[in-house]
Formats: C-alpha cells, structure tokens, sequence
C-alpha cells in the first residue's frame, strides 16, 4: 500500500484533477499516511492550544481531508469545529468521525461559503502545497479571518521549497498586517521521511 497515492500526491495538477484524485484516495488514505507516521494533525492542534486558542471557540477546519485533523484538535480539547473540503468522498469519511459540527464541499472557483469574520480560529492543515491548494488560498483565509483571529498551517518540505510559499507569509508578517506567534518544523511522514513546519498567523 505504502506510496500507492503518496507518490502522486506532490505532483501540480489542476482542482478538478486533485478532487478525483482525493475523490479516488478516499477510503485509504487514513492507511496509508497513518502507515507513515503522519504526525501534522496533532502537532498543529497542540500548537493552537499553546498559544491560547479558547477551546470554545468555533474554528473552520478548511482542507478537512477525511477528518484526521479534526479528531487532532479534538484531542487537544477544542470543541466546535466545522469542516470544508473538495473531496466528496474525503467529506464522507469526515462525517463517520462525529467530531464535526458541520461539513461542506467547495469548489475551488467559488468563495468561501462563510461569512467574513465569523472563525476566531481557521485551520488548514497540510493542505496548501504542491499538488494541494495555492499559496492564493492563504490569502482568502487570511482575509476571511475574524479581526485578531488565528490561522494554523502548516507547510511540508515539498512547500517550503518553493517560495512562493515562505514569501506568501511575509506579505501578511512584513507590513504588520499580522504576526507570526508560532513557527516550528518538525516530522510530518517519518515514514518517508518528510518533515513540515506549522506556523500560526495572529491577524492584526
């Protein structure tokens, strides 16, 4: 199994390509990133909680995948999450955890199907990168976010390779438009030996 989908995963391809191929990963990508030690999820969900993040507070779960990162922040206390994803059949997956309090897809051409400002906390974990969404998606986030709210990310090795990516937080952290509180890289896929780093952005 291992490699079966993970060595197609970081490859560039366009939204709807990157829907079927999640859409087709579905039911076994929970085996196969857990074969490999995926450690994201719960390194991202003790961060949020060390800065502060209430634990009552709503936070949208964007790229919830088949709910790994849910369950992660469950597990570190947090309480009322809602997810959005691509994948139909990753949200499917999702709605069998029963940790969240709502689950939607999206479509990468269409805006967020929230309102402005209403998430404290915005999460997307592991998920802007090669052969996952664009550093643009940070941006909407970032603009979506409640005055004085958080994003968690993180971005793997693959991402920080390209930069792209580093440069889309600095056009956030440089004019002071938001602050860096947290920013730590660590194992993600032990299993192939690939690392991440989370990073929390505290808008201002």
């Amino acid at each position: 199994m291992t490699g079966r989908f993970l060595n197609k995963a970081y490859a560039a391809r366009d939204a709807d390509a990157t829907r079927a191929l999640y859409d087709d990963w579905a039911a076994s990508y929970e085996a196969e990133t857990q074969e490999n030690g995926y450690i994201t999820p719960a390194r991202c969900a003790e961060a949020l909680r060390s800065v502060g993040a209430g634990l009552d507070q709503p936070i949208l779960d964007f790229g919830c995948g088949t709910g790994l990162s849910g369950i992660a922040l469950r597990q570190a206390g947090f309480q009322t999450l809602d997810g959005l994803d691509l994948s139909a059949e990753m949200l499917a997956e999702a709605r069998k955890k029963g940790v969240y309090r709502n689950l939607a897809q999206i479509d990468a051409d269409a805006g967020l199907p929230i309102n402005k400002g209403a998430y404290p906390v915005i999460a997307a974990i592991g998920v802007i990168g090669a052969g996952a969404a664009p550093i643009s998606v940070l941006h909407t986030l970032m603009e979506n976010l409640a005055p004085t709210g958080k994003l968690l990310f993180s971005f793997n090795d693959h991402a920080l390779e390209d930069p792209v990516n580093k440069a889309g937080v600095a056009k956030w952290t440089e004019p002071g438009a938001a602050h860096l509180i947290f920013c730590e890289h660590g194992p993600h896929l032990p299993g192939i030996g690939l690392n991440s780093t989370v990073y929390i952005l505290e808008k201002q």
